[in-house]
């Protein structure tokens, strides 16, 4: 299993094999491109000198804000993406010692209890939480029971709604197409 969603060989290399840098990436899907939010991981871990998460969790902010902040930026709004960042690593160190994968492996949790357990990190409110879940079942081997129906209709079999669905320059295409749809939508309910 390789995951193809930044474009960058060594990017991707490092979501399909670094837990983390896939919850890392995930946390930054926000107001900018896919490609550029799930690159941050590599840029963070270049800058950084790793990505573990204790050691994140308690670099200095100011520091830690400073290599968001270095060309190219590892997000639009670097301080406060960085705080985000320090935050959820925190928690992985808190709450799963240190080890993201444990949120979704840790006592075999069903895709409810996953679904529960990525809610209550910093940055992952209920959409963001789906499409993760979505992206873990359909792109990272996750398995637990019941997974497809807790991340909704991210979960749906051949959709292409999100980071989940992207396999390929052509599913990633069709992704954005139904991102400009929904926007069209959204904003002609509005006018």
């Amino acid at each position: 299993m390789t995951l193809h969603i930044t474009g960058d060989d060594a990017a991707d290399r490092l979501l399909t094999e670094d837990p983390l840098a896939l919850l890392i990436g995930m946390l930054l899907d926000q107001q900018v491109p896919m490609e550029t939010a799930f690159a941050g991981p590599l840029k963070i871990a270049d800058r950084a000198g790793t990505l573990d998460a204790a050691t994140l969790a308690h670099l200095n902010p100011d520091e830690f804000a400073a290599l968001f902040k270095e060309t190219p930026a590892v997000h639009r709004f670097p301080g406060s993406m960085a705080a985000r960042v320090q935050a959820l690593c925190a928690a992985v160190e808190k709450e799963w010692n240190g080890d993201a994968s444990a949120i979704w492996t840790q006592g075999a949790p069903d895709g409810a209890e996953t679904l529960k357990r990525l809610k209550k990190l910093p940055g992952f409110g209920e959409q963001k939480a789906k499409i993760f879940l979505a992206l873990l079942g359909k792109q990272y081997g996750y398995q637990g029971a019941g997974w497809r129906e807790a991340a909704g209709a991210y979960g749906e079999q051949d959709s292409y709604r999100s980071v989940a669905d992207i396999v390929s320059p052509e599913s990633l295409a069709k992704v954005r197409e139904y991102k400009r749809a929904q926007k069209a939508a959204a904003k002609a309910k509005t006018a």
